[in-house]
């Protein structure tokens, strides 16, 4: 079996979606494969407490807090309500993790005689994730990353008020790229979208191999009947997850509701934190939606989101600007009709099988669209019920985190097979 280094500077579950992603590749793989994880410090504590070291595996901690600490704190008091921009300024980090680990990993060689087969950085989960760990010599694979993502067009006062204005900054990460010399030393790297393999050098295309940077765990996120057709005496349930953020767009979600309360009984569920929390429970009063709008912000298990997802006739995520969509892939697997904005990841996931693309040509479009899926689900709840069971089998055949295992290991196998 291949003796497997783990790159997983995110990695712990938990804490966060890029660091649930990391885990799922950590726990997941060390039930292949000899694996050797290597993570920062501050993921010690969560992979502790779910078993780390797992059975066949060692973990290698990097301390780089001198650093990050003061950089997340610096980042967090000048972007408040951008929780992009925080996470942007604070990846920095990774480049000062990235040096030690390769110290350490070296160190490690010539201490002990170990060595491994193959290297694979699996987060953070972005082109800018430019490693040096080529440099151990073995077969190095990256990704799946998911980034390259310009900004949308047609929604100026949301970007600015998630400081897009930084966003350009993510160009810096091909400069540290062709210094460290990751992408040109690849064996593989693995591309989530097209704009991320777009965003990529020509040259270097022909190493890519497509793959989500998201699974689903079908253990977790399972179907269950649709709920009572909404109608008269049953109300269209919506439910919406994650960061309470002006690039999400929950506003134009609550708008839209607000246009059919006289048409329709409607409700929605709002799952998650941030810091546009106050602004959104004061829009939902001024819009007449006190008793419609349920808020649950604490953070909940895996199994009680999916449970939201279950009670729910439609998930909703009108985000303007989204990378990925591992949500919508959630909902898919509780055999959920979706409907997301098409623009980024949910373009490439959302189709009038599975639900309905929003078009994303501003905040009216996008408004227009949503009183207008909600009334066809009222109208045709058989057709969305279907259009949910579409998804369960789309998400159970090409999303769940097994198929992604699988397609990982025959890769390395791959790669090793040519060297």
């Amino acid at each position: 079996m291949p003796r497997l280094l783990l790159s997983a500077y995110q990695c712990g579950p938990g804490m966060g979606s890029v660091s649930q992603i990391g885990w799922h590749w950590y726990s997941r793989l060390s039930q292949r494969l000899p694996v050797t994880l290597v993570t920062h410090v501050r993921n010690r504590p969560a992979l502790e407490a779910a078993g780390a070291p797992l059975p066949g595996s060692e973990v290698l901690y990097i301390d780089t807090e001198w650093f990050a600490g003061p950089l997340y704190r610096l980042a967090a008091r000048l972007f408040r309500q951008s929780q992009h921009a925080v996470f942007l300024i604070s990846s920095a980090d990774f480049y000062v993790y990235d040096v030690a680990a390769l110290k350490k990993l070296r160190s490690q060689q010539t201490a002990t005689g170990c060595d491994w087969d193959i290297v694979h950085a699996v987060t953070p989960v972005s082109p800018m994730a430019a490693t040096r760990l080529h440099r151990l010599g073995q077969p190095l694979v990256l990704g799946p990353w998911n980034g390259g993502l310009g900004n949308p067009a047609h929604f100026p006062d949301i970007m600015r008020a998630d400081a897009a204005w930084l966003y350009p900054l993510r160009k810096l990460g091909r400069l540290v790229d062709a210094l460290a010399g990751s992408s040109r030393h690849a064996a593989a790297i693995l591309t989530a979208t097209q704009a991320t393999l777009d965003s990529i050098a020509p040259r270097h295309r022909p190493r890519c191999v497509p793959m989500l940077e998201n699974g689903v765990d079908l253990e977790v996120f399972t179907p269950s009947p649709w709920p009572e057709a909404p109608g008269p005496n049953q109300p269209l349930r919506l439910v919406f997850v994650g960061r309470l953020v002006p690039f999400k767009g929950v506003s134009m979600l609550l708008e839209a509701m607000q246009r059919v309360v006289g048409e329709m009984r409607v409700e929605a569920v709002l799952v998650g934190n941030g810091p546009l929390e106050a602004e959104l429970r004061a829009e939902v009063a001024a819009r007449g939606l006190a008793d419609r709008v349920r808020f649950i912000t604490d953070p909940l298990p895996a199994a009680a989101v999916a449970a939201e997802m279950q009670a729910a006739h439609l998930f909703c995520l009108p985000s303007v600007r989204e990378s990925g969509g591992a949500v919508l892939l959630e909902a898919m697997a509780c055999a959920r009709p979706v409907t997301a904005v098409a623009f980024g990841g949910p373009a490439e996931i959302v189709d009038d099988a599975v639900g309905r693309a929003l078009p994303p040509t501003g905040r009216k479009a996008v408004v227009d669209a949503l009183a207008e899926v909600f009334r066809d689900v009222v109208a045709q709840p058989k057709a969305w019920r279907a259009r949910g069971e579409e998804g369960l089998r789309r998400a159970r055949a090409h999303y769940s985190w097994e198929a992604k295992i699988d397609a990982a290991v025959a890769l390395y196998r791959r790669l090793l097979s040519d060297c």
